[in-house]
């Protein structure tokens, strides 16, 4: 599995906060979807207040 970073903001009360989040997926696309997962359950928000700006592989050694 590989590393992304992901980046984006969501929306707590009447703010949008940032994060900056490091993955394992087998693709970006997989990586966005944890995204939305963990970030939904974790402060019970749907997917429409969470927004993803960037997916980047993170280089291994």
């Amino acid at each position: 599995m590989a590393q992304y970073e992901v980046t984006g903001t969501f929306k707590i009360g009447s703010e949008w906060k940032t994060y900056t989040k490091t993955i394992d997926a087998l693709n970006e696309t997989q990586a966005q979807e944890r995204i939305f997962t963990d970030l939904g359950s974790k402060h019970r928000l749907k997917r429409n207040y969470i927004t993803v700006s960037g997916v980047t592989l993170v280089d291994g050694e």
